[in-house]
């Protein structure tokens, strides 16, 4: 939702000289200043860009769409990526989708980022044209093949009926192989 007020407010406050400055600060606010709901055991869950801005919190795919919303406000392309990975730092032997992004800048094409949040381990930057994101592929994880104009729908599901902490870490979206 790019047109919501409060998101149109924040993207015009991170808008740069150029569509590689908006994309960085957008990146670093996404990243920064908005909290991994996994990270603080979040209790109120978020779908929407306008509810991440508003709760400063989301998993990485409201995360994404925070993102993709504020980049697209300010008038660059921006996609919904996904990853499977695996899930074992929330219980044993799972898997699950894992959201990004993927943005066009002028300079360099479609360049993809991971807004999710940094902490002990886990480091993504922006620094086009090398992608820095916040997971290496380890064995069973994959890259989902394409780029996304929405979320995927299984992903919606999940956001939208597994909105705590803990019944989110039950419910993880995912595909079967």
């Amino acid at each position: 939702n790019f047109s919501h007020p409060l998101v149109a407010k924040k993207a015009k406050e991170l808008r740069g000289v150029d569509d590689e400055e908006t994309a960085k600060n957008c990146f670093n606010f996404v990243l920064n200043e908005i909290n991994h709901s996994g990270d603080i055991c979040a209790k109120q869950g978020t779908i929407t860009a306008s509810e991440v801005l508003e709760f400063k919190t989301g998993w990485c795919y409201a995360k994404s769409h925070l993102l993709c919303a504020l980049l697209r406000a300010n008038e660059i392309p921006c996609a919904l990526c996904y990853q499977r990975l695996s899930c074992s730092e929330y219980d044993d032997g799972i898997f699950c989708l894992h959201g990004l992004n993927s943005i066009y800048l002028k300079k360099y094409g479609w360049y993809r980022v991971d807004a999710r949040g940094n902490k002990e381990g886990i480091e993504a930057t922006f620094s086009p044209p090398h992608e820095k994101l916040a997971f290496d592929l380890k064995e069973f994880e994959f890259e989902i093949e394409g780029r996304f104009a929405k979320p995927m729908e299984s992903v919606l599901v999940a956001l939208t009926h597994y909105d705590t902490y803990e019944t989110m870490i039950k419910n993880f979206p995912d595909i079967k192989v």
